[in-house]
């Protein structure tokens, strides 16, 4: 199917791309520890982007009708001029990768709902609060070919969870995200932890506005990583509107950071030997000890930069066209236990939820987010639940002031366009908290 449309298509472009993918997923949902729902789904999809006379066409389609109505819109597309200065690669050499675990396949619905049961189990006796949970278990497959001679596939197996505490009277929750290659139970001490931090928090705490010492838990570190990300994106380097675009190799952060992009980790799920454009991946550190090492690259910024791809050309769908992502995103573990990092506070909050990640300029790194929820830590133990209470500053301030980093990685999103990485809870100093009527 896909080489023929690539013969077809070849015919009336210079340059000819096609992309498949297929995504099968089932999932099951707990709401106030009650099974909510049990969904099946599979989505395939085909997109296609040609180059005639240095300009780019680009259409898709879910369901592959007409070849040559395919080829047409993306023809149509071109009177847009978006120009494409650059060669669709020829890539014969990848990494062998084992992003596949065939044991993905024997999990079932049935065996979803009982883990969902048990952390409902769990959260719900120790805490007597309503517990949401999910589970799913997906295979993605993508083929990619051009006229460049590229044939390339790759098959993914992911198994990913949510669990969640919610407190009396809010949607704020104490929550945690699983994500793997295959079927894992949530780990005990997860649990255990998520049970602590609830019930030693019930009780409002009402500290007063001021600058103090924050933790972000490893699933609102995102806040500041996805400003990271944005600074770091060849795009914006190229049309200067980053503001660390003459920073190269110079000290930004603290020089406890390190963050990486490791598609090539293959302990990880969704690793990637390939990117969607079939440039080859590659580690690639983005901040090395506080120090500006890489921005990251699809073709056309490569080739606008006048340096190499780095192999982040990605489609955050079907119907997107290609753009620089951060796909595998990681920092750097530090030296510190979660529980030391709380001892280590003096007074603060912990971050466990946030609100309005969006907020602020968001390429300047200037961030404002509401805490939900907030918990307040005084003289290293928890005091409770911070209610109306707001976190701001800017990512070049508050990150070149970094307390201590958890020793353990967890699955966390890296930014708004729901892509995970593995990131640790990191301790920072001097930080401007809001509180209301404070």
């Amino acid at each position: 199917m896909m080489e023929k449309l690539l013969k077809l298509a070849k015919k009336v472009a210079d340059q000819v791309e096609i992309y498949s993918i297929t995504y099968q997923t089932d999932s099951v949902s707990f709401e106030n520890s009650r099974l909510k729902a049990i969904d099946s789904k599979i989505q395939d999809g085909i997109a296609l982007r040609i180059v005639k006379d240095g300009k780019l066409g680009f259409a898709y389609t879910r369901n592959l009708l007409s070849r040559e109505e395919l080829i047409e819109n993306a023809l149509a597309s071109i009177k847009g001029g978006v120009a494409a200065q650059y060669q669709f690669p020829l890539t014969k050499k990848i990494t062998k990768l084992n992003s596949f675990d065939t044991a993905i396949k024997k999990v079932t619905n049935e065996q979803m709902v009982e883990e969902c049961r048990r952390i409902c189990e769990i959260l719900g006796t120790n805490t007597k609060a309503e517990i949401h949970t999910s589970l799913e278990k997906a295979v993605q497959k993508i083929r990619l070919i051009n006229s460049s001679g590229t044939d390339l596939t790759t098959q993914f197996s992911e198994f990913s969870g949510y669990a969640g505490i919610l407190y009396p009277g809010s949607h704020a929750a104490i929550f945690r995200i699983l994500y793997s290659k295959k079927f894992e139970q949530f780990p005990d001490h997860w649990l255990n932890l998520m049970v602590a931090l609830y019930s030693q928090s019930l009780k409002e705490a009402k500290p007063k506005t001021g600058r103090m010492k924050v933790l972000f838990m490893p699933e609102t570190l995102y806040a500041l990583i996805w400003r990271l990300k944005e600074a770091t994106n060849s795009k914006n380097i190229y049309e200067q509107v980053s503001p660390i675009k003459d920073k190269l190799n110079q000290k930004i952060l603290s020089e406890k950071l390190t963050v990486v992009d490791e598609p090539l980790n293959d302990n990880l799920p969704n690793a990637r030997a390939f990117d969607d454009e079939g440039m080859p991946c590659q580690n690639l550190t983005i901040i090395e000890a506080g120090v500006f090492k890489n921005f990251y690259t699809d073709l056309n910024y490569a080739t606008k930069l006048k340096v190499e791809p780095t192999g982040n050309g990605y489609k955050a769908n079907i119907s997107s066209k290609i753009t620089p992502m951060l796909n595998h995103l990681t920092i750097r573990p530090g030296q510190k236990s979660f529980e030391e990092l709380i001892k280590m506070i003096d007074k603060g909050i912990i971050a466990c939820g946030i609100m309005g990640a969006h907020s602020g300029n968001i390429l300047n790194g200037d961030f404002s987010v509401g805490l939900a929820p907030g918990i307040y830590v005084e003289n290293g133990e928890i005091v409770g639940q911070v209610k109306d209470a707001m976190v701001a500053g800017n990512i070049y301030e508050v990150m070149n002031n970094v307390v201590e980093i958890e020793d353990t990685l967890y699955p966390s999103f890296t930014g708004m366009a729901s892509t995970l990485g593995s990131l640790p809870a990191i301790l920072f100093a001097d930080v401007s908290v809001a509180m209301k009527n404070s």
